[in-house]
């Protein structure tokens, strides 16, 4: 099957790790989105792969796809400044314009923090952060894609990546879940018909996952309790992997299966429905 991606010019942010590593790959090559042995998924996108702090582990797709396919960018996101610089510099690229662009960037505060004990500054720093980052991001690829030929207006996608926490809550994070929320709901729902202003076939979509299995998530996933609270209420009682959330990215972006897609939240959280709040042990009247 043919995703009609190739050649286009795919920018993925947060792409040095996790779920973002994996949607690079898979942009690049689409070898591992396998329906059956016959009928391989073909991308052949070509790629800037965002990081912040470092880039090393991008040299293996370096390596393996060479210069002419896949690109890095740095940049603080929530600066804008830098945000501007990364776009300034992307406007001499080989591959053209940005026409997919997947705001997979983020942060999670490690630290459980009731509201009534959580400082402005944490309040701040997550906001830019993650929202305003994104809000950034998406204002910069706009304006470029003001100026595209039509053809490559086409090919126009925005993917927000969300969380279940945008959804549900999640005690001690809601810093957090408060920016899942507005990416996911007033931003993404703004987006979509703002976008056929610039682009008339234009696409915004949200991909929303609960845990996954990435190096940030894996202590985390090594403690029993964790693991319990994660699938009490999930029917497929198992945790995503990236490639889960990878391929829901790309197939969303795809104007050849997702064309008359636009507006949507895809829960990818293997039919969770909520948060765990209480033990047995908890409930003392009945």
């Amino acid at each position: 099957m043919d995703l009609q991606l190739n050649g286009v010019h795919v920018l993925v942010t947060g792409a040095s790790g996790g779920i973002g590593l994996v949607t690079a790959r898979l942009f690049l090559t689409g070898e591992t989105l396998l329906i059956c042995p016959f009928c391989p998924i073909e991308c052949g996108a070509n790629v800037t792969a965002h990081y912040n702090s470092t880039a090393a582990t991008l040299e293996p797709l370096h390596r393996e796809f060479g210069h002419t396919r896949i690109q890095t960018a740095q940049a603080n996101l929530s600066r804008e400044d830098d945000v501007l610089r990364m776009f300034n510099t992307l406007k001499d690229s080989p591959f053209g314009p940005v026409q997919v662009l997947i705001a997979n960037h983020g942060y999670y505060p490690p630290a459980d923090v009731p509201i009534a004990e959580m400082s402005l500054t944490q309040w701040e720093s997550t906001f830019a952060s993650n929202m305003t980052s994104t809000f950034l991001v998406v204002r910069e690829y706009l304006k470029r894609l003001a100026h595209a030929t039509d053809e490559q207006k086409e090919k126009a996608s925005i993917v927000i990546i969300g969380s279940t926490a945008g959804k549900y809550g999640e005690i001690g994070h809601a810093d957090y879940s408060a920016t899942k929320s507005a990416m996911m709901y007033g931003f993404t729902m703004s987006l979509k018909n703002e976008i056929v202003k610039i682009a008339p076939r234009g696409r915004v979509n949200c991909i929303a996952p609960g845990w996954v299995k990435t190096p940030m998530a894996e202590h985390a996933l090594k403690q029993p309790e964790v693991i319990y609270r994660a699938l009490a209420t999930t029917p497929l009682k198992k945790v995503a992997t990236p490639e889960d959330v990878a391929s829901q990215v790309v197939f969303v972006a795809s104007t050849a299966v997702s064309g008359h897609v636009s507006g949507q939240v895809i829960m990818v959280e293997g039919g969770m429905e909520g948060r765990l709040l209480n033990k047995p042990e908890d409930i003392t009247q009945f």
